[in-house]
């Protein structure tokens, strides 16, 4: 059977929809949650892909928080064994990181139903996408396209919110992971009531709620299509990546 190691860093952001898509084609998963075990090490020996969830820190907190320079190392890892890649919402940004990319708090938020704008790059992934779909969001970061990526969406607040590295690796901002129930257990989470309320009534739960009736059901078939053909790609030939003096730099 194959084993896919999956990083979580809080309880209530697992998998979600890809959860029952990878075990229907076979995968073992492994959970490793840093938020309940910070000195965790795992490796990728034996493992054939690595998906890094969403979480409320930030990559420029890895001093505070060692465990995300662990992630870091084993983002870089996988990328030399040419294993296929998922960053979400902060695995995303812990991936740009790896590239080289500046990741950094953003202007303001992106909280609830908001579009994204498909790029005019030609990807398995986003080849169902509309110019222009409503996506989850929840993040206060941003990130900068990577160097030798290749851009797949940007909504009107940030460049940065889906890219392809080589042909194996993704960065997704958004969530496409979530269902109803899930979208709604967020709401009562204390650090996203808080964003909230940080956001001074540019978003609301309210709001939030209704956009969640109204799109969930597209945002679940994007997820269908989108993670498919994300496992898709672990049938590709391993061809490792030999990164170089710019691509890989853990900083910090």
């Amino acid at each position: 059977m194959r084993k896919i190691m999956v990083v979580q860093h809080v309880g209530h952001e697992p998998l979600g929809t890809l959860n029952p898509m990878l075990k229907a084609a076979g995968f073992r998963i492994r959970y490793v949650n840093f938020g309940r075990e910070p000195d965790k090490a795992p490796s990728l020996e034996g493992y054939r892909g690595l998906i890094v969830l969403g979480g409320p820190m930030g990559v420029y907190e890895a001093e505070n928080l060692p465990h995300l320079k662990h992630e870091m190392t084993m983002i870089e890892d996988a990328l030399k064994r040419d294993l296929p890649v998922l960053g979400i919402c902060l695995g995303s940004q812990l991936l740009a990181h790896v590239l080289g990319s500046t990741v950094r708090k953003g202007k303001t938020m992106e909280i609830g139903w908001l579009d994204v704008e498909r790029t005019e790059a030609t990807d398995p992934l986003f080849q169902t996408y509309a110019p222009s779909e409503k996506v989850f969001q929840l993040h206060q970061d941003t990130f900068d396209i990577p160097k030798d990526a290749v851009q797949l969406a940007r909504s009107a607040l940030y460049e940065g919110q889906a890219f392809r590295y080589g042909q194996k690796a993704y960065g997704l901002q958004f969530h496409l992971e979530v269902d109803k129930a899930m979208v709604l257990r967020w709401l009562k989470i204390a650090d996203n009531i808080q964003m909230l309320k940080d956001s001074k009534g540019l978003y609301n739960e309210a709001e939030i709620i209704a956009g969640t009736e109204a799109h969930i059901a597209r945002n679940l078939e994007l997820a269908g299509a989108t993670f498919a053909k994300f496992i898709e790609i672990f049938g590709l030939p391993e061809r490792p990546i030999l990164l170089g003096s710019d691509d890989g730099k853990l900083r910090s």
